[in-house]
């Protein structure tokens, strides 16, 4: 339960940690990035509106400089200079030598009979008096036509200024050359999806177009939605791309310069910038993630080792209360006993010195008597060991010095056990050193630890083993070995085998207390207790007993 609940925990930590990181982060990023993508996509109108107006102005001049040319040359020579074929050459030679992109230049009269012609096309004989533009520049004196392929079946625009001379009406006409003027529009091309090109009112192509149909083809525009200033809009072309087009009028209000440009192109370096901000953010995220994770873990692993520590307290608390209470109660028991074992052994000495006088060697029961005390002084001595057993493991009193057999305390703790051994077909062996000499030591505590030992034995091993009890003089201590063929221990439980209220064995069969009471015994008298185990194979305990040379008595 404690475990879901640590998990739950750690899952809020992390939410709220994490909400209150990245929340700022990713709103603060979005407005950024909607910020700086309205003022670059302002900067890049601003870039095709102004490329549009100054290819608008740059055509506004070339033409104006070609009218003017046109017209002083009409002002300052007469109609019959002019009409000369050899005196119109030189005024074309002169013309394009001032200013260029002159095709052919000719003379037409008031009944628009082409009258002088200097050119690569035969145009005199010519009648130009049902031609929509030879009606216009009489009326308005001059006169730019829109592209139209004409005469020659060529596309072509003229540039025409009609001139009175006394009463006769007559017009110099000029064809400009579509290449160059066509030239200067593609020159406002800019990158791999720019395009330049004119536009008539009724959206037709004045000059070819980088990408699709060409000349005096109808376009996709509406020219209504470019004003009289220069306009930028956005429109999806054919190839279901969005483009920008900047419209701006020329002079004339004819025509229409169209620069386009593919958005995605213009804002590859938005787009490059983004993917920087996204790249750096996604790895402050996942620095910000990884993180909070291991912070987070860290927290809520350090909270689960102090509730641990807590619990274990807390465990030790309520077992030192019991220690405590099992204390006074045998310290009461161990009064109440002692004064009775007292008597008793008293007792057993007076009968004693009875059964020494002459009236009782007689006696056929003699030597039954002798035994009977002898039995009783015996248990009297181990009911004395018991209480005093009680209060070492209640007390954790201090060892007294007496003189211990360790090979005798060994067999008397087997008996002890021997009836619960076999109980459970558990066989106990012993290999006991013959040379192991009398230490100076505590019976009881020495008593207590191997009776811990084996009864933890035949615990692990259950049913059906067998416990091998082995002792030798190592030349610097007396070693007892306690092996047994149970279930072995892993490494884990090895480190924690002598730890306080630990335990492997089910709830309630368990204190967790004996070893780490062997251990505390065998450390107060000096020795040490050790562990080998491995998981299947079994178990060995190993008890080094200090050898104490005893007091002379």
């Amino acid at each position: 339960m404690k475990t879901t609940l640590y998990i739950g925990l750690q899952r809020k930590m992390m939410f709220i940690t994490l909400l209150v990181s990245l929340a700022p982060i990713l709103i603060l990023g979005a407005t950024i990035y909607y910020q700086f993508t309205q003022m670059y996509r302002e900067k890049i109108e601003e870039q095709i509106e102004y490329r549009a107006r100054s290819q608008a102005e740059s055509l506004d001049l070339f033409l104006k400089e070609r009218t003017a040319i046109l017209a002083a040359m009409a002002d300052t020579h007469s109609f019959q200079y002019m009409s000369e074929g050899r005196n119109l050459s030189e005024i074309f030679e002169v013309m394009n030598r001032r200013a260029g992109a002159f095709v052919d230049l000719g003379i037409i009269d008031s009944a628009g009979q082409h009258l002088a012609y200097v050119g690569p096309y035969d145009l005199v004989g010519f009648n130009y008096y049902q031609q929509p533009w030879f009606a216009e520049v009489v009326s308005k004196g001059v006169y730019l036509s829109d592209v139209y392929l004409g005469y020659r079946r060529s596309p072509h625009f003229i540039i025409a200024v009609r001139r009175q001379e006394n009463q006769n009406t007559w017009i110099l006409r000029a064809t400009i050359d579509p290449e160059i003027f066509g030239n200067i529009v593609r020159a406002a091309r800019a990158g791999k999806t720019g395009d330049a090109y004119i536009i008539n009112k009724e959206g037709v192509f004045q000059t070819n177009r980088r990408f699709g149909s060409g000349i005096l083809t109808s376009s996709d525009l509406d020219p209504s939605r470019f004003g009289s200033r220069t306009t930028v809009i956005e429109k999806m072309n054919g190839l279901g791309k969005n483009r920008l087009y900047a419209g701006a009028w020329l002079s004339n209000g004819h025509w229409l310069a169209i620069i386009s440009q593919e958005i995605t192109e213009e804002m590859s370096g938005l787009f490059a910038t983004r993917n920087a901000v996204i790249a750096i953010i996604v790895s402050g995220i996942l620095a910000i993630v990884v993180t909070t994770f291991l912070i987070t873990r860290m927290s809520v692993v350090r909270f689960q080792e102090a509730d641990k520590k807590m619990n274990e307290l807390n465990a030790q608390l309520v077992q030192s209360d019991k220690l405590a209470a099992l204390g006074k109660l045998a310290a009461g028991v161990a009064h109440e006993i002692n004064n009775p074992l007292a008597v008793i052994l008293q007792k057993t000495g007076w009968m004693e010195d009875l059964l020494a006088e002459e009236e009782f060697q007689g006696s056929k029961n003699l030597n039954e008597y002798i035994n009977s005390v002898k039995k009783i002084e015996e248990h009297v001595d181990r009911a004395r060991k018991v209480v005093h057993g009680m209060l070492v493991y209640a007390r954790r009193m201090e060892p007294r010095l007496e003189d211990v057999d360790v090979n005798q305390v060994v067999g008397q703790t087997i008996s002890l056990l021997d009836n619960f051994a076999r109980n459970n077909n558990i066989r106990i062996q012993t290999e006991l050193a013959t040379d192991i000499p009398i230490t100076a030591g505590d019976q009881a505590q020495l008593q207590q630890v191997l009776f811990n030992l084996i009864t933890n034995a035949i615990d692990a091993i259950k049913k059906d083993g067998w416990i091998q009890i082995s002792t030798r003089n190592t030349g610097s201590d007396i070693q007892v070995d306690i092996a047994d063929n149970g279930p072995g221990m892993s490494d884990e439980t090895q480190k924690r085998v002598f730890d306080p209220f630990f335990t492997t064995k089910e709830a309630g069969k368990g204190t967790g207390l004996g070893l780490w009471v062997t251990y505390n015994i065998m450390e107060k008298m000096g020795g040490l207790v050790m562990v080998k185990s491995k998981v299947g194979e079994g178990t060995t305990f190993t008890v080094k007993i200090p050898m104490v040379t005893p007091e002379k008595k």
